[in-house]
């Protein structure tokens, strides 16, 4: 007998079937009804490959009060997510095996998705000395995505090294851009409404400055180069133009910058503090376009979760950022799909098969086929929801809430246990339990 039939579902190219799950595998994909310990009627939804994000903040170890790797995974598997990529900036660091190895063994105990450690670049974020990036790619969780995000590596020499360095092993270097003395106490977009609101501008070419220059370190070194949350048309011209030449380079996008504008600045509610900040109407309608010509690879949330007293207090004071897990597919759905941008199979590539490319995930990002691990999510896009402030993660730092988004994630599949039912996060066996 089956573990789980999805039934009359419908595939990213339009095919009306059936799912048949045994184990962790997908075992036929037919349009024949069978029998099933667990049956979920599928008419109306769109199966997809499960969600892969390669920019998510679990804060844990250092910072568990915003988020520990449970309730991040919660979080994830909610969205939708099967995967997702934890970023270094903890507290140590994870620029070590050990921290690395931590960090994906509580992804493991948790058991929602798979969590995969990215190491920093440099030895405590520091920007100066070179991590152990070898000893982590050969560590139990083989780490091959390294960043320093939260901070830019700014030095070029030592970019130069990450770059070499990562090539010998096929690894790639996720670069937060923007240029320190260029961004200097900034606090928003830089033009007329920093003006306005007396409020440190952040220029667009702190940006695309860093970016222009790793571009020709990635082509001199032939080595794999990725962008973090592009959030500018200059950003996406210097990517653009570094793909014609030929370099090894792919980009991100947040759901955020995709539908976010600096207007909103004017409330000065902490909520849409980001790093990188809320661009300009222009710069937002040149991301869509740019994801939907394919300049842009990939979606990813930059989930970064805070606790209340950490975005409580004036514009000035309190941290960037916000979090994405959960309302990242509508996001995208919302601006993308029923916009006519992009169809379901691009949905598909830029939410799963392309991160999970760049970030090496064999098992994650594959389509639905037989033989292929049951990594699968399921997405209603007839649902309109106004986004609620009760979230799986810790923080609730959320610029959506009160929002009206189209579509909503309904089920999702992980290995082939069934963790999200009818929209709601399932109880599991482990830390969970």
């Amino acid at each position: 007998m089956l573990d789980i039939q999805i039934r009359n579902v419908q595939l990213s190219d339009g095919t009306i079937t059936n799912i048949d799950v045994s184990g962790d595998s997908i075992v036929s994909v037919q349009p024949e009804a069978k029998d099933a310990r667990k049956v979920i009627e599928g008419s109306g939804l769109i199966a997809l490959s499960g969600f892969v994000d390669l920019h998510t903040h679990l804060r844990e170890p250092g910072a568990e009060s915003s988020e520990d790797v449970l309730s991040a995974s919660r979080a994830a598997a909610k969205g939708g997510y099967t995967a997702i990529h934890a970023m270094a900036n903890t507290n140590p660091v994870a620029d070590n095996p050990v921290i690395v190895e931590h960090v994906a063994q509580l992804g493991k105990k948790a058991g929602y998705v798979l969590v995969q450690p990215i190491g920093a670049v440099t030895v405590g974020l520091a920007g100066e000395q070179l991590a152990e990036l070898g000893l982590m790619n050969k560590s139990r969780a083989k780490v091959t995505v390294f960043s320093d995000d939260g901070k830019c590596v700014s030095d070029a020499l030592v970019m130069r090294r990450a770059l070499e360095y990562v090539a010998g092993f096929g690894g790639v270097i996720a670069q937060h851009a923007q240029e320190p003395r260029l961004s200097k106490d900034a606090q928003m977009n830089e033009g007329a409404q920093s003006i306005q609101l007396g409020l440190t501008g952040w220029p667009s070419v702190a940006e695309s400055s860093i970016i222009a220059r790793d571009a020709l370190l990635a082509k001199a070194t032939n080595s794999r180069l990725h962008i973090c949350h592009v959030s500018t048309k200059e950003s996406v011209a210097v990517i653009r133009w570094a793909k014609e030449q030929g370099i090894k380079i792919t980009a991100e996008v947040t759901p955020h910058h995709l539908l976010l504008t600096d207007d909103l600045v004017a409330s000065y509610n902490p909520v849409f503090k980001v790093n990188p900040p809320l661009r300009t109407e222009e710069d937002v309608m040149a991301l869509r376009e740019a994801v939907a010509d394919g300049t842009i690879d990939i979606i990813a949330t930059d989930h970064a979760p805070h606790a209340a007293e950490l975005k409580e207090g004036t514009w000035n004071e309190v941290a960037f950022g916000m979090i994405g897990l959960e309302t990242a597919a509508a996001i995208v759905y919302t601006t993308l799909v029923k916009t006519g941008l992009i169809d379901w199979p691009r949905f598909e590539e830029i939410m799963s098969t392309k991160p999970a490319q760049i970030g090496s995930l064999d098992t994650q990002g594959q389509i639905i086929a037989v033989g292929n691990k049951a990594n699968i999510v399921l997405f209603n896009p007839a649902i309109e929801h106004i986004v609620q402030s009760q979230f799986e993660s810790k923080s609730s730092n959320s610029p959506f809430v009160g929002m009206s988004l189209a579509g909503q994630v309904v089920g999702t599949i992980f290995n082939g246990v069934s963790t999200v039912e009818n929209g709601k996060v399932q109880k599991l066996a482990g830390l969970d339990a």
